[in-house]
């Protein structure tokens, strides 16, 4: 008597859409296959913290095999996906193909850069490790090589630092960086003239923090203001060769250094996997996640295009969260014989901080701001994080940074990169 072959799930991805659709598979009467270019899973709304010496990198990292260590039904591999054969049902992958019987395609996003290939050269994103260590390297560096240089105006430069894009992760960044410059580096540097570091947050819309209500957007310009952050409205970023920054209309902003927070969009594996894209090229999906035309395969996240209220969903961590749950359910359904459950996502609010004792919360119809809404923002961001290590780390760093005025990672650390040969 023959044995039944178990079908088999493969996850493309180990962000928050995919750990937590691997999770919500844990009791599927299947085998569960989880794939990512890296062994860990990466808390990325934290990346900024890197970048500005609050946080150690290995403080919002945390194993995948570790996480799920007692999930019997998975099996974990680090290997980066090529592609997908939709007709053979098989993920393309550099260590060999696998086969699947149902896919969840969550590959998270990547930085758009809106075809300005001068800003993607020379410019910094944030989306991974790489990336926070690179710009953390580099703002020490430029205070390093400023207090060594002679000419003022190259000195200026150096310690000129612009944030494009006017989003949480701008708004974090530029609040995060001149309290680094303000309350930190100037202790480390007594001959740093405070008045020759610009911090500069350019915003090509009217508005910072599109999503909140517009008393809250007034909040957030003022204490970026306080926090000695110039703000430009209608500010659009044509180039940046490493040494100036040119806007719209020609004006140049002599800078070495521009932190690209201004866009995200699919990552480069659903512009290459054949399927029906939307806008910023997210693959095309139903009412219950799958692609229409191929339903074995669901896709989640900042990978999915998918509308509500007649707008695609914004790519952000709670579509993810919440999309994995009906796609895993919807696979189970299937198992069983079930009819499949529609996605609606409910949101559930957003939060950005400012800096110390400074925020802004919208959740539901209920706004918040300063002390208590900073609060806020710490609790669900340390609850968010994988790990009781990683956790405790975090709030011992935040305590020593707000008690001590101090940030221990101060360290500018070699580039070092591998590739992992298949």
């Amino acid at each position: 008597m023959e044995s039944k072959t178990r079908p088999h799930v493969v996850i493309i991805g180990a962000g928050f859409g995919g750990l937590n659709a691997a999770q919500e598979l844990h009791a599927a009467e299947a085998d569960v296959t989880l794939i990512d270019k890296r062994n860990y899973h990466l808390f990325q709304p934290l990346l900024y913290q890197v970048a500005t010496a609050g946080v150690q990198p290995g403080d919002i990292a945390y194993p995948v095999r570790t996480i799920l260590r007692k999930q019997k039904n998975l099996d974990f591999r680090m290997t980066r996906a090529t592609g997908v054969d939709v007709d053979k049902r098989l993920v393309l992958t550099r260590a060999g193909d696998i086969p699947y019987d149902y896919l969840i395609v969550a590959v998270g996003g990547s930085t758009n850069f809106f075809g300005l290939d001068s800003v993607a050269a020379n410019g910094f994103g944030l989306k991974d490790i790489e990336d926070a260590v690179g710009l953390r390297n580099q703002i020490l560096s430029m205070v390093e090589r400023a207090m060594q240089e002679p000419d003022p105006d190259l000195r200026r430069a150096m310690l000129t630092f612009v944030v494009v894009g006017g989003g949480p992760t701008g708004v974090e960044s530029a609040g995060a960086l001149s309290e680094l410059v303000r309350l930190v580096l100037v202790k480390d540097y007594p001959r740093l003239n405070i008045k020759e570091v610009r911090i500069i947050l350019l915003e090509a819309s009217a508005h910072l923090l599109a999503a909140m209500p517009e008393r809250l957007q007034d909040i957030t310009y003022h204490t970026l203001l306080a926090k000695m952050v110039e703000v430009r409205f209608c500010a659009t970023v044509t180039d940046f060769d490493g040494e100036k920054v040119t806007l719209r209309g020609d004006e140049v902003i002599p800078a070495r250094t521009l932190i690209w927070a201004a866009g995200v969009q699919a990552a480069s594996f659903a512009a290459t996997s054949g399927l029906a894209l939307g806008s910023m090229r997210r693959i095309i999906v139903n009412q219950f996640l799958q692609v229409p035309e191929h339903p074995e395969i669901f896709v989640i996240g900042d990978a999915a295009h998918f509308e509500q209220d007649g707008r695609p969903l914004p790519m952000i961590a709670p579509v993810a969260n919440q999309g994995a749950v009906i796609a895993a359910q919807n696979i189970r359904n299937i198992l069983q014989g079930q009819p499949l459950r529609p996605f609606l996502y409910k949101d559930p609010g957003i939060l950005a901080t400012i800096g110390r004792n400074a925020a802004v919360a919208k959740m539901g119809n209920m706004e918040f701001q300063g002390f208590f809404a900073w609060i806020l923002w710490l609790g669900i961001h340390v609850l968010r994080l994988v790990g009781f290590r990683n956790r405790l780390m975090v709030l011992l760093n935040w305590a020593w940074e707000y008690f001590f005025y101090e940030r221990g990672v101060r360290a500018i650390m070699p580039n070092i990169e591998k590739q992992i040969k298949s």
